[in-house]
């Protein structure tokens, strides 16, 4: 993927979750926990977009 179409898709999704943030009416706790969440689910594709995703997948904790 070519880094400017992530750095497009980064301000889309940006810009989405501002949008939501700003204009949704929603209770504190609800912000935080979907900002949370998408948060986390754009680390995790970033990471899958470098490949790094999948050699994490193979890192067994414990026996």
């Amino acid at each position: 993927m070519p880094l400017i179409q992530l750095l497009e898709v980064l301000i889309v999704v940006g810009v989405l979750l501002w949008l939501v943030n700003r204009f949704i009416p929603m209770q504190g706790q609800i912000k935080s926990i979907l900002n949370g969440v998408v948060v986390i689910a754009v680390v995790l594709w970033i990471l899958n977009v470098f490949g790094l995703f999948n050699s994490l997948s193979r890192i067994h904790i414990g026996s």
